[in-house]
């Protein structure tokens, strides 16, 4: 696998041998400080042209300048595509390096406060890439609003009618489909709350949780691990016992910090109804 560094050196050759190309931004975790370095990290980059014909879906200048990818997706060519004049390659090459490539010929870009490095300008700022400043905490855990955290419970609670019956119908997919698109995302995001607190609401926990286990006790930890299930409607049962003993603590934790009424009721009433559909 090519090293960061050889990376970067072929990208600094293509920009600065190809006067079209005007500049050359790095984001995506690699841009980002806080983030663990490690091998399986992309290169999110974005190439600002000045004319987008060249590079709109030319398989034969990637191939030409990188080598013939090992898989590639170009989502404008695809069902849902922006159509914006814009034009994306996802690559993972043969050596398992990944670079997803954004090439933009609109602009200037509107710095948003993502860590991003501008590797190349060649119109020193009056060009597609103005200054830009980086927001440390752009991607840290933001503090809810009470209308955020009364929709969150509400939503947890409620929706576990829903697996409960799915369960007794025995719909497999609706149920597990509930459990993760309904049930776990208010989960997740009254975990991150909680988290969001313990430090100051300055630390992020990545993508769909993907840093809890570093911001988790071992405990809270492994109790989160125990909402996740196989295909067996007995482990699933159990999933939801659990979520339903992680949820409240944590919830009422968040709560009195806020100053947010936690409303018992909703629970108790949950609570019953899965016993009764349960038997």
């Amino acid at each position: 696998m090519r090293t960061e560094l050889e990376v970067m050196d072929l990208l600094f050759d293509i920009a600065n041998s190809d006067e079209r190309i005007r500049g050359v931004m790095l984001a995506g975790s690699r841009a980002n400080s806080s983030v663990p370095k490690d091998k399986y990290q992309d290169y999110d980059i974005s190439f600002a042209v000045t004319d987008m014909k060249p590079f709109y879906n030319n398989l034969a200048w990637i191939e030409e300048k990188f080598g013939k990818p090992l898989i590639m997706q170009m989502p404008e060519t695809l069902r849902g595509a922006d159509n914006d004049g814009n034009f994306i390659y996802l690559m993972i090459f043969p050596d398992g390096v990944r670079i997803d490539f954004s090439f933009n010929f609109a602009g200037p870009y509107i710095v948003g406060g993502e860590p991003a490095v501008v590797l190349v300008d060649q119109d020193t700022g009056k060009g597609f890439f103005p200054p830009i400043t980086i927001n440390e905490n752009f991607w840290s855990v933001k503090p809810p609003t009470a209308l955020d955290y009364r929709s969150n419970c509400s939503n947890f609670w409620w929706c576990l009618n829903n697996v409960a019956k799915g369960i007794m119908r025995d719909e497999l997919s609706y149920v597990m489909n509930m459990i993760h698109d309904a049930v776990r995302c208010n989960l997740h995001e009254m975990i991150n709350w909680h988290i969001g607190i313990q430090h100051n609401f300055s630390v992020s926990t990545g993508k769909d949780g993907k840093y809890f286990k570093k911001f988790l006790s071992p405990e809270m930890y492994a109790q989160y691990a125990a909402t996740y299930s196989d295909g067996n409607y007995k482990n699933i049962w159990k999933a939801i016992d659990t979520m339903c003993e992680m949820f409240p603590p944590v919830a009422k934790s968040v709560a009195e910090y806020f100053g947010f009424i936690y409303h018992q009721d909703e629970e108790a009433g949950m609570r019953e109804y899965l016993k009764m559909v349960r038997g």
